[in-house]
């Protein structure tokens, strides 16, 4: 992938932590379903308002990866939106296949640790 710099404008809105990087979650644009969460550095920020695409910042293997380069499982980016604070960005998608290395479509089925409605109000 070329390096492809963040514009000034956008870059002084951004928070990146301590490592340089953001979390970025990545929401499906149809039914608001949260997909996934991974990490962006300036690189990859910048790489996916440029081409429209979802790019991060892969902390294990140290590098860039282009969502669904090597699956095919795309995710087509409608929206980048930051929070209230910069230090977070959130991707509204349009996901091709599942958006989960395990085959799920999303990294959030199976995994939950409250049951739903929240917890117990008894005191």
């Amino acid at each position: 992938m070329t390096q492809t710099p963040l514009p000034a404008e956008i870059r002084e809105k951004v928070t990146f932590n301590d490592a340089g990087l953001l979390p970025a979650i990545a929401q499906d644009a149809a039914s608001g379903e949260v997909l996934m969460l991974a990490w962006m550095n300036a690189e990859a920020l910048a790489s996916t308002l440029s081409s429209g695409r979802a790019t991060y910042w892969s902390r294990s293997r140290g590098e860039l990866w282009r969502k669904g380069e090597t699956s095919g499982h795309v995710q087509q980016v409608r929206q980048v939106s930051l929070d209230c604070d910069g230090d977070t960005v959130l991707l509204t998608v349009d996901q091709t296949g599942p958006a989960c290395h395990t085959g799920a479509r999303t990294c959030f089925t199976g995994r939950e640790v409250v049951r739903e409605g929240g917890h117990d109000d008894k005191t």
